[in-house]
């Protein structure tokens, strides 16, 4: 018996409404599906430029560090051949002969050649990844500390291996759920990890029930992880610009201290085979120790002041309860360069190595 017109009009314009339904159902789980899609490959894309840029820096730190490892460790050894070679002419002198280097500026010296031979030695030990671009990072805050406070640096290097783990690269990469940035939350602290880790954890994953709400929700919390890390991106090519400047400079110098410390070792050559009086060639010995020490003390200045801003207190370099120096953040949570610092020591190096340079 077909059904009353009135019952059939119910019933098609239920199923017509159950269509509708679906059909509306369908479009928000497409756009859904689109939205997440989108926001996915957004911040995908931001991560990858985000861990080549990582990359970069990280590889710039390591570099700077194992420089400012090796000068340390250069003048260990030119102190030590230095005291040596003006020992002996003492020995045979009725006047005695010394550097005329201020003791402050040799003390200094002395401690950094400690603090590095020493990190050097736990870098070794330990082999902890990442370990020069941990001392690129802490070390000039750890000496600068030493300087202030009169503790000896090779003291202080333990706190920085300590901290190696922090300060290194690696924490492991965004999508495994670390930061992966270079110096850890010395740099970039965790500014970019809430809102990046927030759509790590949701992975792009569950969003079945309300669908559509869901998916821009997500693509609310993927604008600002991208943002984040576009912003923590350009935080490292600022870390990577300056301490590109400060290895050029850096090992500018050094490589002219090099050349008098080639020179010293050559005198010390001829002396052991007894080939010379080291008295006859007092003058020209003082000469390149003088030299050696001057652009020692200059190298010095520069590998201890800090690429970061240190806390201050009381005129000594604030620490947390682990031990490790405290680092300036700007209103936005990042780690402040020391800009100013740093290009003032750096125009005093330059001048140096226009000063004391050997000839082409």
């Amino acid at each position: 018996m077909p059904l009353p017109l009135l019952l059939a009009g119910a019933a098609i314009a239920t199923v017509g409404a159950g269509i509708k339904k679906g059909y509306d159902g369908y479009q928000d789980k497409s756009k859904a599906d689109n939205i997440v899609k989108a926001s996915k490959e957004r911040y995908e894309a931001a991560q990858e430029k985000l861990n080549q840029r990582n990359k970069l820096t990280s590889q710039t730190l390591e570099k700077l560090g194992e420089l400012q490892l090796s000068i340390g460790q250069s003048f260990y050894e030119f102190q030590k051949l230095a005291d040596e070679l003006i020992g002996k002419i003492n020995e045979s002198s009725t006047q005695e002969i010394k550097v005329h280097i201020p003791s402050y500026k040799l003390q200094k010296i002395e401690g950094l050649a400690l603090s590095a031979t020493s990190y050097a030695g736990k870098l070794v030990g330990a082999g902890a990844a990442g370990g020069t671009a941990a001392y690129a990072v802490y070390g000039g805050v750890l000496a600068l500390g030493a300087a202030s406070t009169g503790t000896p640096i090779a003291a202080l290097s333990g706190i920085a291996a300590k901290n190696a783990a922090l300060a290194a690269i690696g924490g492991g990469s965004l999508a495994s759920g670390g930061l992966g940035i270079a110096g850890g939350t010395m740099i970039l602290g965790a500014t970019v990890a809430a809102p990046v880790l927030a759509v790590a954890g949701i992975a792009f994953a569950s969003y079945a029930k309300d669908a559509l709400k869901n998916a821009k929700e997500l693509e609310v919390k993927t604008r600002e992880a991208v943002e984040k890390m576009a912003t923590a991106r350009h935080k490292l090519e600022q870390v990577d610009k300056v301490a590109t400047k400060v290895h050029t400079h850096t090992n500018n110098l050094y490589e002219t201290f090099k050349g008098y410390f080639d020179d010293l070792k050559a005198i010390d050559t001829i002396v052991r085979r007894n080939s010379i009086d080291p008295a006859s060639i007092q003058d020209n010995m003082m000469q390149i120790i003088e030299n050696g020490y001057s652009l020692a003390a200059i190298l010095t200045d520069v590998i201890t002041t800090p690429l970061f801003k240190p806390v201050m207190n009381d005129g000594e370099i604030a620490v947390d309860g682990s031990g490790a120096p405290k680092i300036m953040v700007d209103p936005d949570g990042y780690q402040v360069l020391n800009r100013h610092a740093l290009d003032e020591v750096l125009d005093t190096a330059q001048d140096a190595y226009q000063l004391h340079k050997l000839p082409a």
